[in-house]
């Protein structure tokens, strides 16, 4: 037998909480170029676009310099003609090119953010189920919806705005120094104490963003909990209480949003108040000149339109600021996500799986789980291709994660798998899981039609395919029967439908696929007596000349299966048929108890 050297799975190195004390650095914007850099020509266009309607802005002051001096002062009717066309001509194409460069701006910027979306679900669709048994639902979904919307928010009202306000504001200063330097030093000499302000404000303004992000994900995990355990809060006269807390979490949320919309306020009009004070120091001093014949009325005019026009840019840009640190605060959760560390990954060479005769060997397994005590220590059976094996045991022994292990949805800790004598993690993911189907204790349906259902994992599968394998789950005569057939809708996760008609349509959507092996994980827990012997009957046909691993606490799988494994406390037991074992009065007697004659000679002519 081949033997399999250890194997170390990378845990994560931080809960959610030790995550989430992270302090935040700018380093999340240049991670971001990685997505911006396929679109960097589309966007070169569009900043140029942007550049020169900027540019045709700065124009207008300077034409109303043109229109009081040249034009009305010297009662020029030919150059208030020019000035006034000039003008138009200017406005027009300015607002054209603002509108096709904030259209084509938003669409680019929205295509960046997809692909940042479909990078983070891929990247959730390759982490382990240990990571979504210790992440709550409604973080991740509050990260996927609103965090990355607010970046989307922020790219397509802020980053373009920041390049138009710098080359405004660039131009507008050097317009004014050539103006009037003297005039333009008293306009700017309150700057620093605005920037002073704006770093005050920001440094509180980061820790109350990220607390709100925080408050609506505890909004959206306790919504997505008590909805779907709505029975449970029902049933138990539990409203008032549930209410109760979600008038809590919702106060939480509200705190720290006024928390934060205020020092937003604080942020943004108390460096601008400050900046608007330096406007009266112009009009006296401005005024001085003109009256002394130091400077035009059009230029005072005009340099009065540029100091108006240049508190804009500066209370953008430290608007841009505040933006900015928000959406920091938000790429660096999206970023925690995209960082969470994936456990199985495939080897570079990975060998690729065609014909597949589907032997299962599991030797010396041993995980952990996060726990001091392994789940599973050392355990080595082997399923023979085409042969059914029970694996049972108390709850909480590993069975369930023996199911997980033989589609790789996580390594062992030591040992090895194999499938027809090649180790797991040396085989192709995507061939592995194409040649494996799993049917889970409770398994989950989409919001759709029942065919739909049926046929998600072939998708290309005809309606034919579809009845055949409905039919060899025994749920064909069942679907007809309905009014609408097959496009009958099953509910949010199936909940339209019974237990055992959850089963059995996942049992036909695992047989379309035609597995080579099939592992079914409690197939019939939850399940009445009389549908468990149905559904029991239908897959001893079924299973036969197919490799099977059916976990379950039931006597009547153990009896279809040609061989049982018995875990005790991560270890295996007791191995061998069924029949046999209890008949030794050993740990799978204690689990069902003496075998009745009937079922020794039921089990004896199976065997023949």
């Amino acid at each position: 037998m081949l033997i399999g050297g250890r194997h170390t799975v990378n845990r994560p190195k931080n809960s959610a909480a030790e995550i989430q004390s992270r302090p935040v650095s700018f380093t999340e914007y240049r991670r971001v170029l990685a997505y911006i850099a396929p679109y960097w020509r589309r966007l070169a266009v569009v900043l140029g676009v942007s550049l020169f309607s900027t540019v045709l802005g700065l124009t207008q002051p300077y034409i109303a310099k043109l229109l009081i001096d040249e034009a009305l002062l010297r009662r020029n009717l030919r150059a208030l003609v020019f000035v006034a066309g000039l003008m138009v001509v200017v406005t027009v194409l300015g607002f054209l090119l603002n509108i096709l460069s904030s259209y084509r701006y938003v669409k680019v910027s929205a295509e960046v953010l997809f692909d940042m979306r479909l990078a983070l679900y891929r990247r959730l669709q390759a982490l382990s189920p240990r990571f979504y048994g210790r992440t709550r639902l409604g973080e991740i979904v509050s990260r996927i919806n609103n965090d990355i919307g607010e970046i989307q928010r922020v790219s397509a009202d802020t980053v373009l705005s920041l390049v138009a306000s710098l080359v405004f504001l660039g131009g507008s200063v050097a317009i004014m120094l050539w103006l009037n330097w003297r005039l333009f030093l008293i306009s700017a000499a309150l700057l620093p104490l605005s920037a002073s302000a704006l770093r005050h404000y920001q440094r509180r303004l980061a820790a109350q963003v990220k607390q709100v992000r925080e408050r609506s994900a505890d909004i959206g995990s306790f919504l997505i909990e008590t909805l779907l355990g709505m029975r449970l809060v029902v049933s138990s006269n539990a409203e008032a209480y549930e209410v109760e807390r979600f008038r809590r979490r919702n106060w939480g949320f509200i705190d720290a949003l006024l928390a934060m919309q205020l020092t937003s306020y604080l942020a943004g009009a108390m460096p601008g108040t400050i900046l608007t004070l330096s406007t009266a120091a112009v009009f006296l001093y401005g005024g001085k000149l003109v009256i002394d014949g130091a400077l035009s009325v059009g230029a005072l005019v005009a340099f009065m339109a540029y100091h108006l026009r240049l508190l804009a840019p500066v209370q953008n840009l430290l608007g841009l600021y505040t933006n900015l640190a928000t959406a920091r605060v938000s790429l660096s959760r999206v970023f925690e996500l995209l960082d969470a560390p994936i456990e199985v990954k495939e080897r570079p060479g990975a060998a690729s799986l065609r014909e597949v005769r589907g032997e299962i060997v599991f030797y010396g397994v041993t995980l952990r789980h996060d726990r001091e005590a392994p789940v599973l220590d050392g355990v080595s059976f082997r399923v023979p291709a085409g042969a059914i094996c029970a694996v049972v045991g108390p709850s909480g022994v590993g069975k369930s994660t023996i199911a997980d292990m033989i589609l790789r949805l996580y390594d062992p800790d030591s040992g090895a798998i194999y499938l027809d004598g090649r180790d797991l993690r040396d085989l192709r993911l995507a061939d592995l899981r194409r040649a494996m189907a799993l049917v889970d204790q409770e398994p989950y349906l989409f919001h759709a039609g029942i065919a739909e259902n049926i046929a998600y994992a072939l998708p290309e599968a005809s309606r034919d395919e579809v009845i055949a394998a409905a039919r060899a789950a025994a749920i064909h005569d069942w679907i007809a029967a309905l009014p609408e057939g097959y496009e009958t809708v099953v509910g949010e996760r199936g909940l339209a439908l019974s237990a055992g008609e959850r089963q059995r349509i996942a049992i036909a959507r695992a047989l379309l696929r035609r597995p080579a092996v099939l592992v079914l994980d409690e197939p019939t827990a939850a399940l009445d007596p009389i549908t468990e012997a149905s559904i029991s009957a239908t897959l001893s046909e079924l299973l036969r000349g197919r490799t099977a691993i059916v976990i379950t606490h039931r006597l009547s799988l153990v009896e279809i299966a040609d061989s049982v494994v018995i875990l005790d406390e991560g270890k295996v037991a007791e191995a061998g048929p069924p029949m046999e074992l209890l008949a030794r009065s050993g740990p799978l007697t204690r689990l069902f108890g003496e075998p009745s004659a009937g079922r020794r000679l039921l089990q004896t002519e199976k065997r023949a």
